[in-house]
């Protein structure tokens, strides 16, 4: 496919915004392969997702940012990003023992389903190094103390091997760990979470014997981006599964496995695809 450029943008709202922009990409010649845009009426916010080719454009790539901003930020209090779709991401995969949704992500990406490079995948325990080993990944390890003493210069060696990587957002597969602030600071709503639930419900140990107890008859997973607040960022994906009193706890488990997986892999397929957008604690999937 022909390279494209893709605007992520929200505002205030106010009349003649999408057609200022789609006549300052048309003016140059751009050619528009999407449009979708979307009004929050409560807050008067503007949110749009604009793409389009590049071939032709008479806007060298490398100024585009430049023009947008001198042309619309200040105009329209404009926050925007700017990507384009030959420019592939690069995730870190963030894993402690459970390999269901690694095998899920790695299984997808060496289908060529995403447009994105895995450089690492990054672990507290060697249990999956040998699924690493099966897709040609390098594997890094580094162990955390139970008291948690080493956890600041564990993440310190973490951070190093991100930045040597170039890594532009990062999975947590069902990583056991809590990351701190600074890591959350250095990658702003790039750090995708699978949650065992629809949260905020049966936190903690054994989710699913929880919901067995509880006589639930549906259980849930919840995909989020990772912010200070544990477990309370902005939700990207959510899904369920019913269930009967024929249930067991080992059925819950594996019917829930089931979920993350594909709740996982809806999140990462709409942050790949530039389909989000973050506003307050809130997320605009794009369709």
């Amino acid at each position: 496919m022909k390279p494209t450029a893709i605007i992520l943008l929200n505002c205030p709202d106010r009349q003649g915004i999408i057609t200022e922009v789609t006549k300052f990409i048309t003016d140059n010649r751009g050619n528009i392969v999407y449009l979708d845009q979307y009004v929050d009426r409560e807050n008067g916010v503007l949110f749009m997702r604009i793409e389009w080719e590049l071939e032709g454009f008479l806007i060298p790539r490398d100024k585009i940012k430049e023009y947008v901003g001198t042309l619309f930020k200040q105009r329209f209090e404009m926050d925007f990003n700017i990507f384009f779709s030959d420019v592939k991401p690069r995730m870190a995969i963030f894993v402690s023992k459970q390999s269901h949704c690694l095998y899920d992500l790695l299984a997808r990406y060496k289908a060529g389903e995403w447009n994105v490079e895995i450089p690492c995948i990054v672990s507290n325990h060697e249990d999956l190094r040998e699924v690493a080993d099966q897709f040609g990944i390098p594997f890094h390890v580094w162990s955390i103390a139970k008291d948690h003493s080493n956890k600041e210069e564990v993440e310190r060696a973490e951070m190093e091997l991100l930045r040597k990587e170039n890594i532009s957002f990062i999975v947590l597969a069902r990583y056991m760990q809590i990351l701190s602030e600074e890591m959350i600071r250095e990658y702003p709503h790039h750090i995708i979470n699978i949650h065992h639930s629809f949260l905020p419900a049966f936190v903690g140990a054994k989710p699913y014997h929880q919901a067995y107890e509880r006589g639930v008859k549906i259980i849930g997973a919840t995909s989020h981006y990772v912010t200070g607040e544990l477990d309370a960022g902005p939700i990207i994906e959510q899904d369920v599964a019913r269930i009967t009193h024929k249930d067991t706890p080992d059925s819950l488990v594996l019917k829930g496995r089931d979920l993350e997986k594909i709740v996982l892999s809806r999140a990462v397929t709409k942050h790949i695809e530039r389909k989000i957008l973050t506003f307050r604690n809130k997320t605009i999937i794009f369709s």
